[in-house]
């Protein structure tokens, strides 16, 4: 690294790429993004102020990152077999926030995910703005299966009659049916939006059914299991429905776009469209199935009975731990992960019943599905003992151990 004056935040920033390097990844929102994404991040586009869209910009000199955003849009439409893409938007709830303008009048009924059952904050949250400028409605999963139910989908979609019906999640383990919620939406003349930001990669990797065939519009984030940088895009089969979103996104949402980020959404979408890129989807699920799998051999309820994806809810209630006790328990032994309600959870969000646990960044770092069955051990016993601090300092080491191998940058 060159010499920086500014040594309060480069101590920072040391002291945070040593933790990443020191600590497993444990959220499922996160990961560990190439070398080159994060070169692309710190180049020369981040001075360009580029409003409007290739061709159609409202400066000058935009002859270059014009070339940046339509390689990336294209990649974007490779990678997801979608005629139309918006890499603009900063985040995922901002490429929300530019879907939902493009579909709805503000007031119009929505029909979401419940956010105590695994929804986004942006799928209706009454302090976010999707619940601010909409009317959110919510659909949930079954008590005894946790698992979505179609028909009980398909009930509140008769009953709300919602201008749009909107699948996807943050803290599901299970696959979604978007073919399933495409019908229901054509049965009650709704439109169909997909968030699919946390199953992005796994969609690009042939992991989960891609729901671009089936939707009006999907939104995704390019970082979590897409592994690029933090962003947002925005991809369709409708010309009608782009123009829309286009408006929505730039003057609607934001202004000038992050042309760095979009340099490094580019990068991450070819990297997407390598074929060893489905080989590390595949094992991002493998390690996902095998460690809840072993969590449950070591008596830990895995909510919904395992996963089908990225992820997995663990039910810590039974050894007498709040989410949140068990977050930072874990994180005393150099395990991070979030606490998470889970269904039908008493206990209020920032306590929370359970903890999600993903394996999309410790899969980059290279683990296994042996290093899964550690991982359970280390997740077990510290659960079963969060005070015990001659215990946790042992997995400590052994976790610095695994980390040690398995170099996250070299």
């Amino acid at each position: 690294m060159s010499a920086h004056s500014d040594s309060e935040i480069w101590a920072a920033v040391a002291a945070e790429t040593e933790r990443q390097e020191r600590q497993l990844e444990l959220i499922a929102s996160e990961n560990h993004t190439s070398q080159e994404v994060m070169d692309a991040v710190g180049t020369t586009l981040t001075n360009k102020y580029a409003e409007g869209y290739p061709g159609r910009r409202y400066y000058g000199g935009c002859e270059h990152v014009d070339v940046v955003e339509n390689i990336a849009r294209g990649r974007a439409k490779e990678l997801f077999n979608a005629k139309y893409a918006n890499v603009q938007p900063h985040s995922g709830t901002q490429a929300n926030m530019g879907a939902l303008m493009a579909l709805c009048q503000p007031g119009d009924r929505v029909l979401a995910m419940s956010l105590d059952h695994g929804g986004h904050l942006s799928h209706g949250h009454e302090k976010n703005f999707s619940g601010v400028f909409y009317d959110f409605h919510s659909y949930g999963v079954e008590r005894e299966s946790e698992r979505l139910d179609m028909d009980q989908v398909a009930s509140r979609a008769k009953e709300v009659q919602p201008r749009v019906i909107l699948a996807g999640a943050s803290a599901y383990s299970r696959s979604i049916d978007f073919a399933a919620f495409a019908e229901i939406a054509r049965e009650n003349d709704a439109l169909l939006m997909v968030d699919m930001a946390h199953i992005a990669g796994l969609v690009a990797g042939g992991q989960h059914d891609n729901p671009v065939p089936h939707a009006d519009v999907v939104t995704m984030t390019t970082h979590k299991t897409l592994r690029g940088p933090r962003g947002g895009l925005i991809v369709t089969r409708d010309l009608e429905v782009l123009k829309r979103v286009n408006s929505s996104v730039f003057p609607g949402g934001q202004g000038g776009p992050l042309m760095h980020v979009i340099a490094a959404k580019a990068v991450a979408l070819r990297e997407a469209l390598a074929p060893q890129f489905a080989d590390y989807a595949r094992a991002v699920v493998r390690n996902a199935q095998a460690l809840a799998g072993s969590l449950s051999e070591r008596g830990l309820r895995i909510v919904s009975g395992g996963t089908d994806n990225h992820l997995c809810l663990v039910d810590v209630s039974p050894s007498g731990l709040s989410g949140a006790q068990a977050e930072d328990a874990l994180h005393r032994v150099d395990l991070t992960c979030n606490k998470n309600l889970i269904p039908y959870d008493e206990r209020p969000p920032m306590e929370a019943s359970g903890v999600r646990l993903g394996t999309a960044a410790i899969t980059t770092r290279g683990l296994d599905e042996d290093d899964m069955n550690t991982l359970a051990g280390w997740i077990a016993e510290t659960l079963g003992s969060p005070e015990d601090e001659s215990m946790q300092q042992r997995i400590r080491g052994e976790v610095a151990e695994m980390a040690r191998a398995h170099p996250i940058y070299g």
